[in-house]
């Protein structure tokens, strides 16, 4: 490609990043605070606070990706906007592979598509792991194509080796999703058969996955061991469709576990009904093109990156499946664009029907995003005002948090959080924590006024209402003294 053809398809892709980026700046980073998955993985790396447990089905690329700014700050508003330019400048970069593969107008539809989801705009800007999947499912299937349709591509396996190591050091068993339909397809296309192709997925896996196998033999004594421990902290694998609650999700919940109530808008759930036969569509349309190869792969790769979420885990949320939207978006992309240039031979009013359905389908997706933020924001001040209470009842690093809550709470504290009881943490016994309150100050939050027995002793003090949920307590060890004077602004925990 020349130099003009490349400015060409630069105005067309570069308005979609740019747009990207803007909405996340102004809707989903302004004040925004830390979910509770992103402080375990910001606190890894964070100066602010002790690292929380890292569970078995956690891997650690999201914290490296987030390290050059967790380290050096605390605030959450740097560490958005970081993501958000970062996220935005990856889906460029994304679309701009697939230039051989698709015309840049339709990789602008599909980049807008992707980008225009709620769930897309809210983790765009956040310390998850899930959208990076997305782009490196979208890097490594490009440059799969690319690879094996053009054998002096020498870029394309060092982009395939790339994406499928972005992925795996990500979550590495969506890598494995990933993986294994490409795997596939280079054996089952004869043209296909090139080293090149299963050499930059071995080496793509390998790198991405090695500090995953490595850690889960130095902590979980061995990798199938490991896989059994997340499974069991995920509620098990198994037959479990979840159609249903992926749907249900979709009206903003971040998490729907369990997913037992009603489909209150089902307006914004329509998209994802019209979905299958959008993507058959596109398929349609691509085989009369010339082109469904192209768009077979992404749709098959998407449709096995969506299959595990969507058939054997017995909840949802929304996030698990932006890999599968990132690829499935092409082949809707290619359709829409052909029923757009039809509507613009035949009629005004259908151009003007169709601009409609998707401004209608964009503000739904915006005020999604937006109500979703303000939650966010919401959670954030809650966080703020219980760690200035627990500060002023004497809760000072060196300092320990236990109970409901207690890895954000000890977080915005500056404490350690360490459980007792219940989840998939259970990294210490009461009895050790009672022992390690005599020497620092202990705290364990619980809702309602029934501590554990081995804190029955220690004093109450009734927090602010955390997420909308008044009735929170703490109950202090007696080594934890109340502030008799100001706290120092200075002071690191304060900040």
């Amino acid at each position: 490609m020349g130099r003009r053809d490349r400015r060409r398809d630069l105005a067309w892709l570069a308005p979609v990043a740019a747009a990207y980026a803007l909405v996340q700046l102004v809707l989903t980073v302004p004040g925004t605070g830390l979910g509770w998955d992103e402080t375990v993985y910001v606190s890894q790396v964070s100066r602010h606070a002790p690292a929380a447990f890292f569970s078995a089905p956690r891997a650690r690329g999201i914290t490296y990706l987030v390290a050059p700014v967790a380290a050096l700050t605390p605030s959450p508003t740097a560490l958005r906007v970081f993501l958000a330019l970062l996220s935005a400048a990856a889906l460029l970069l994304c679309l701009w592979v697939w230039r051989r593969l698709l015309p840049a107008p339709v990789l602008a539809l599909a980049g807008g598509l992707f980008a225009g989801l709620w769930v897309t705009l809210l983790y765009g800007s956040q310390a998850m792991p899930n959208l990076w999947v997305a782009f490196g499912a979208l890097l490594a299937v490009g440059c799969f194509l690319r690879t094996a349709r053009d054998h002096t591509d020498r870029l394309a396996p060092v982009g395939l080796a790339a994406g499928v190591a972005l992925a795996a050091l990500m979550r590495p068993m969506d890598a494995a999703w990933l993986v294994l339909p490409l795997a596939c397809a280079a054996v089952a296309v004869p043209s296909w058969r090139r080293p090149a192709l299963f050499t930059a997925l071995a080496v793509g896996a390998v790198l991405g996955g090695i500090e995953w196998i490595v850690e889960a033999e130095l902590r979980y004594g061995g990798l199938l061991a490991r896989l059994h421990r997340a499974g069991e902290i995920q509620g098990g694998l198994g037959w479990n469709p979840a159609f249903a609650d992926q749907l249900r999700a979709l009206d903003g919940r971040t998490l729907c576990r369990p997913c037992d109530g009603p489909w209150s808008r089902p307006v914004t759930g329509l998209w994802w009904l019209a979905l299958p036969p959008l993507i058959i569509g596109g398929l349609v349309t691509a085989r009369r093109a010339g082109r469904l190869t192209v768009i077979l792969v992404p749709t098959a790769v998407g449709l096995s990156l969506a299959a595990p979420y969507l058939l054997l885990i017995g909840y949802a949320a929304p996030r698990f499946l932006l890999p599968a939207y990132a690829l499935l978006s092409l082949p809707v992309a290619v359709l829409l664009a052909r029923l757009v240039t039809m509507a613009r031979a035949r009629s005004r009013a259908l151009t003007a029907l169709c601009l409609a359905l998707v401004g209608f389908h964009l503000a739904v997706q915006l005020a999604i995003t937006a109500a979703a933020a303000e939650r966010s924001r919401a959670t954030r001040a809650a966080f703020t005002a219980v760690a200035g209470e627990l500060r002023r009842q004497g809760l000072r690093p060196p300092c320990v948090i236990s109970g409901s809550e207690a890895v954000r709470a000890a977080f915005a504290t500056g404490c350690a959080s360490r459980q007792v009881y219940g989840g998939h943490d259970g990294s210490i016994t009461a009895e050790e924590l009672v022992a390690l309150a005599r020497t620092r100050p202990v705290a364990v939050l619980v809702q309602g006024n029934r501590p554990p027995p081995w804190a029955r002793g220690w004093r109450s003090h009734p927090l602010p209402e955390v997420q909308g949920v008044p009735g929170y307590q703490a109950y202090i060890a007696p080594s934890a003294r109340p502030a008799t004077e100001p706290l120092p602004k200075n002071a690191s925990w304060a900040r």
